[in-house]
């Protein structure tokens, strides 16, 4: 099968809403290049190992790459893509260059050209994230591994909003816990709530290939006991409140409903906000805060804001 792929020249601060944008287009796969990981100071705190190739990234900027089936809809699909970009000006959102190209890839050459960028990485003092196609043996005996192959959905595990989000798991969840993940893409925010040991994870997602790439993530980590993933949009699904509530989706999203969430958060229980690019922060904390939350620890990774609220616990 042939597919298109499709590269936008944009900025950093337009990638989440790009990609999101992307995947509700049906795009399968996302590939982000962003100039500024050839510059960017690492900590080496967990072993991880960088080896970056120039010709890789852009000279400035961030290019994003989609891919969708060559068809007879390629160019009504396209041009909703650029328009549904250039609405996102009125979020306030910065497009940068906003330059679109299509280019053909045959299936075979793109389903196993990326997988070169991914390995096995520690990102917490748990949790090691590890590809399927990879070989991993665990150094310490209380490692979590979670397995993923993220298919054709958004999420490897190895995003700062994701690496923060798990880390605030593991800070937040307890075992017999209930956990809510709400935009959970690839399943990673779900996968690593069981094997924190919550009683039941609900994951949900907007996106149909999201889901179905959950479920067999949650399958392959052999967390389907306590794990359902359903097909819904925010908190359409929620039926009971949980211990702990994550949402690494976008910043104009969450502050569209706090007041909601809030709602589905047990009183003195945990809302995890993430997803945030910096220039953001504020205005998700003035959200939660006006929903009633009080803001318990802010965490920060490169441009990315991940935010730990707690809802007060009635006297």
């Amino acid at each position: 099968m042939k597919w298109s792929e499709l590269s936008i020249h944009t900025t950093n601060e337009a990638v989440e809403a790009i990609s999101n944008i992307l995947h509700e287009a049906g795009a399968s796969g996302v590939v982000i290049e962003d100039s500024e990981e050839l510059s960017r100071d690492r900590e080496d705190i967990f072993g991880e190992i960088y080896e970056l190739n120039p010709n890789d990234f852009p000279k400035e900027g961030v290019i994003v790459k989609a891919y969708l089936p060559l068809n007879s809809f390629l160019g009504e699909t396209v041009e909703e893509i650029k328009l549904a970009i250039d609405n996102l000006v009125n979020f306030d959102i910065n497009l940068g260059h906003n330059v679109v190209t299509i280019s053909e890839v045959n299936e075979e050459d793109w389903a196993t050209a990326w997988k070169k960028y991914y390995h096995p990485v520690k990102i917490s003092e748990r949790f090691t994230i590890v590809p399927t196609w990879e070989t991993y043996e665990p150094v310490s005996t209380d490692e979590l591994i979670i397995e993923l192959d993220p298919g054709m959905a958004f999420g490897t595990g190895t995003h700062p909003t994701t690496v923060m989000c798990l880390q605030a798991l593991e800070k937040t969840v307890k075992p017999g816990d209930t956990v809510i993940d709400i935009g959970t893409g690839s399943g990673v925010l779900a996968i690593g709530s069981a094997l924190l040991e919550a009683k039941h994870v609900h994951a949900l997602d907007l996106d149909e290939v999201a889901v179905r790439s959950a479920k067999i993530n949650v399958k392959l980590n052999k967390v389907q006991g306590t794990t359902e993933v359903v097909h819904g949009n925010l908190l359409d699904t929620v039926k009971e409140p949980a211990d702990v509530v994550v949402a690494n989706i976008l910043a104009e999203i969450i502050m569209s409903f706090t007041h909601d969430a809030f709602k589905v958060v047990k009183d003195g229980g945990m809302y995890i906000t993430s997803g945030i690019i910096g220039a953001k922060k504020e205005d998700v904390k003035q959200s939660l805060i006006e929903a009633g939350f009080i803001i318990d620890e802010v965490m920060m990774m490169e441009d990315w804001v991940t935010i730990l609220s707690k809802k007060p616990a009635k006297e």
